[in-house]
């Protein structure tokens, strides 16, 4: 019997993109999707290819929902994916192939597009994910945000083909996830005792520009490798100040506590 593979996704709000990923990986033997609460279609769309949908709403940050999402699957293999990724015919013969080997896991190259622009350069290309391996030899670090699969047992190979990401298809995303990614990864290290100034934030902003559009060769990228240069930098920039700001409450919250007992 062949080994069996569940696709994990977890979902928000993603009904623009969970067709067309769904489409893409029909073929697997099982899909479950995590939800944590849309409030568009996503499920409604999600129901035409699963009727393993489940609902949790106890938003502890993505590696943590991931992990739950993981518990789930039945399936030899599990390969996850975010709502807006999408399995072309090729990477599909590719995942089939790899199901036979001796490897426990395997990264996929993935293809990201920023405004409609397949991006080549920029830091973004090649860029390696850890996405496809056996059920129980890999789990999700529990970050709040850029999570990362850790393998826990056995070796890792690496497939050719790409995996397509279509991450930002508008400016308004653009700017809603670098507010949203800013204040997770602030809270993340203000958790781990970090902290932040305005110094820093225009130091780390100036080099995540630089780094991004010269040392990565983000000119090469045209227009919109300048655009991601500059939302890179965006990101960090205010990733710094929102930490800055979390520690300067904390402070004046525990002088404040001090003072009235």
């Amino acid at each position: 019997m062949p080994p069996r593979l569940s696709v994990v996704i977890i979902t928000k709000n993603a009904a623009a993109h969970i067709s067309r990923c769904l489409t893409s990986v029909s073929w697997a033997d099982e899909i479950i999707i995590l939800d944590s609460g849309s409030v568009d279609d996503t499920l409604t769309r999600a129901r035409v290819f699963t009727d393993k949908i489940f609902i949790n709403t106890d938003w502890q940050g993505f590696g943590v929902q991931k992990n739950r999402a993981l518990s789930y699957a039945q399936g030899d293999w599990i390969l996850s994916l975010d709502a807006d990724e999408e399995v072309t015919p090729a990477l599909k013969q590719a995942i089939l192939n790899a199901l036979t080997q001796s490897h426990a896991a395997f990264q996929i190259p993935r293809q990201s597009c920023y405004c409609g622009r397949w991006i080549k350069h920029s830091g973004w290309s090649p860029d390696y994910v850890l996405r496809l391996f056996r059920r129980n030899a890999a789990r999700f670090s529990d970050d709040l945000v850029h999570e990362q699969l850790q393998l826990l047992t056995g070796t890792q190979g690496t497939l050719n083909t790409p995996l397509l990401h279509y991450s930002f298809s508008s400016l308004e995303e653009v700017l809603a996830k670098v507010d949203a990614y800013s204040t997770a990864s602030a809270q993340m290290r203000f958790q781990r005792g970090k902290r932040g100034s305005l110094r820093q934030a225009i130091f780390h902003g100036l080099w995540t520009f630089f780094r991004t559009y010269i040392l990565r060769a983000g000119f090469l990228d045209g227009r919109e490798g300048f655009m991601l240069a500059v939302s890179n930098a965006e990101g960090t920039y205010y990733r710094y100040l929102k930490l800055m700001y979390l520690q300067e409450h904390a402070t004046k919250k525990s002088e404040h506590h001090s003072h009235h007992l």
